[in-house]
């Protein structure tokens, strides 16, 4: 049997998983590392710590599953997205903390554009929103913020990448600088509709091209990886944005299916094939991960603070020991007893795009105890996401029958009924919910043959569990609307 070793780097841990040639998973390995928090409202990563622990869990998950380098048919890549990093060509060594996703220190920048009427340019070309979430005002910052940098740029003494292609440049060496067209699509610098890099963007930004990664498809042999990494050269053939390689592990191959990721963040992601949907309700429309020559296109929402609310609960609150223990808490009351919890943390994403929100929470009295407190996190995950469905039937002009889900979140019984409940369809679960690295598996593994196309991909999904709504619609609109009323109150917090 073959396998494939799929490389999860996520916002808050890196994961490596081996996959049989049945979709079965054959060894996991999981690693947190450090986040760092510099001033309110900023997110930051050392990248060599993002690299330690990836290359740690990689070797270990080799080692629990009694396999050699040799023995690898391909490696495939998922990441975080939109995650900003610089460094030196030569020695090969970060000049900054990678940016996160998450971080919002260039809320001001953003603000400043939008008031000089780019929007449309940068919604056009880009299919994006002007927003800190996205890469090109982090990599901005950088040049113009730690002295000498710029000029460094300028003479292509240094390299620029999201993630993916830091690990792929720490994987070969040196010898590679590429990413590809999901991860490129987030830089809010990349023509979704070209698939290259845009001249006008780049001069927006004062960009130079030569930072940026030569853009692949997300399934094909890039290279190997350098034979002291594994102890024999492994093929890298699969590259995807973590969200766009969920939808592709959902065999969401088809215009019209849709799925929901639950992790650090909550993504939704709605497959509309060649057709760019250009969105009229705060979504973005963005590239899927491509096999071939010909574009695909999804819409997608995302919701910044899901699982991390249950994060903040147990590191910032003491409410929780560990994040499984958040389930039992929260099913031990009926309801949030009027309780709204807003986790904007991080501002808001789709499809509010207010970098000012911050968290907020309603409804307290005498009588609530941190059994509501954890019911009303766990109903907020599922609030935003309904916020995103609502938005993308809309741009859409379909009714989506049903939602896959993945992510660790899904393994929620509580939370994926009250999804279920809120929007009114039908969640599914799959039997692998591993759906992010087995994305990029199945980029990887279709490169090299493991699998012959995306229809044997889809055979390989199965239900593992379904949720059918239990609520009155009645009674789910009433629940909506009291989160929309909290959601104003969380809106347009910091001063500007």
């Amino acid at each position: 049997m073959k396998h494939i070793l799929a490389l999860d780097q996520g916002t808050t841990s890196s994961r490596a998983i081996v996959f049989a040639e049945d979709g079965s998973v054959r060894a996991l390995a999981q690693q947190e590392f450090r986040q760092i928090f510099p001033h309110p409202g900023w997110v930051e990563h050392d990248p060599e710590d993002i690299w330690a622990s990836q290359l740690s869990v990689a070797r270990r998950a080799l080692a629990q599953a009694r396999l050699k380098a040799k023995d690898i048919a391909a490696l495939g890549i998922a990441n975080q997205r939109e995650t900003a990093i610089i460094w030196e060509r030569k020695s090969g060594h970060p000049v900054h903390n990678a940016i996160v996703w998450q971080d919002r220190r260039t809320a001001d920048a953003c603000a400043k554009l939008k008031r000089r009427g780019k929007t449309q340019t940068v919604r056009g070309k880009t299919g994006l929103v002007i927003d800190p979430y996205f890469s090109a005002t982090k990599l901005a910052w950088m040049l113009d913020g730690i002295p000498g940098l710029r000029l460094h740029a300028e003479r292509g003494e240094l390299a620029f990448g999201t993630v993916d292609s830091w690990l792929i440049w720490k994987l070969t060496g040196g010898s590679l600088h590429i990413t590809d067209v999901s991860n490129a699509a987030r830089t809010m610098l990349f023509n979704i509709h070209t698939s290259d890099w845009d001249d006008e963007l780049l001069a927006l930004f004062r960009i130079p091209r030569s930072l940026l990664p030569r853009v692949l498809p997300s399934s094909r042999a890039y290279g190997a990886s350098a034979k002291a990494v594994f102890g024999a050269p492994v093929t890298i053939a699969g590259i995807g944005g973590d969200q766009q390689a969920a939808l592709f592990g959902q065999a969401c191959h088809k215009p019209g299916m849709a799925k929901n990721t639950y992790g650090t963040g909550c993504f939704m992601l709605l497959n509309t094939g060649a057709r760019a949907v250009p969105s009229r309700h705060g979504l973005l429309t963005t590239r899927c991960a491509q096999q071939g020559s010909k574009p695909q296109y999804a819409l997608e929402g995302g919701v910044f603070v899901a699982g991390a609310v249950v994060q903040w609960l147990r590191d910032g609150l003491g409410f929780i020991r560990s994040s499984a223990e958040i389930e039992a808490l929260a099913a031990s009351v009926e309801d949030t007893g009027g309780v709204y919890l807003v986790p904007a943390f991080a501002g808001l994403g789709a499809p509010h795009w207010d970098a000012y929100a911050r968290g907020t929470m309603l409804g307290l009295t005498r009588g609530t105890t941190r059994a509501h407190i954890a019911r009303a996190a766990l109903e907020a995950i599922a609030f935003q996401s309904a916020e995103v469905l609502q938005s993308m039937q809309k741009d859409a002009g379909i009714r989506l029958t049903e939602l896959r889900v993945d992510g660790g979140a899904a393994a929620n019984d509580t939370l994926m009924q009250f999804q279920a409940d809120i929007l009114g369809v039908p969640v599914l679960r799959p039997k692998v919910l591993e759906t992010t690295a087995l994305g990029a598996a199945y980029l990887a593994g279709l490169a090299a043959g493991v699998w012959k196309s995306t229809a044997a991909i889809s055979r390989q999904w199965a239900v593992g569990r379904r949720f059918d709504p239990a609520m009155g619609r009645g009674e789910a609109q009433a629940r909506m609307a009291g989160w929309t009323r909290a959601l104003e109150r969380a809106k347009d917090w910091i001063e500007r």
